[in-house]
């Protein structure tokens, strides 16, 4: 499928590299349908809205950041996607980019749950206050290696 994007012209994505958000996400909610792709800034990957040329998301698998994430979210709630086991989930966390140039941050409180098997997916909020929606995504990747 081509998909215009925000900041790569038109780009070649694969059907199962679409995802489908029933609910939107948190302040976009009217916006539903998306495209996943890799990034000009690995490990970073576009989330493409496909219904706004204009409107995408940076985002990265929180585990490659954050050695001890979990995410404890509700069976009935992961239901509404489809999700009937673990293995179904893939995580993955929004990416704030400041141009003022501060920390580069992953929102670890408000993950994006996708059903590996149905491409459904949905945005929550985690409960434990252990997380927050400015992880310092840089700061975290030099630790990992080693450079921090």
């Amino acid at each position: 499928m081509d998909v215009n994007t925000k900041t790569m012209g038109i780009v070649q994505v694969d059907d199962d590299h679409i995802v489908n958000i029933p609910d939107g996400l948190f302040g976009f909610e009217d916006y539903r349908k998306y495209a996943i792709f890799e990034s000009e800034y690995m490990p970073l990957l576009w989330m493409q809205s496909l219904d706004e040329q204009n409107l995408a998301f940076l985002i990265i698998d929180p585990f490659l950041i954050c050695d001890d994430y979990e995410i404890d979210i509700d069976d009935k709630v992961l239901a509404s996607i489809g999700i009937k086991t673990p293995a179904d989930v893939h995580a993955m966390v929004i990416v704030t980019v400041p141009s003022d140039g501060s920390p580069v941050t992953a929102d670890l409180q408000g993950p994006l749950v996708i059903n590996k098997q149905n491409r459904q997916g949905m945005q929550t909020i985690l409960s434990a206050n252990r997380w927050t929606t400015k992880y310092d995504i840089i700061a975290a990747l030099k630790r990992r290696e080693g450079t921090c």
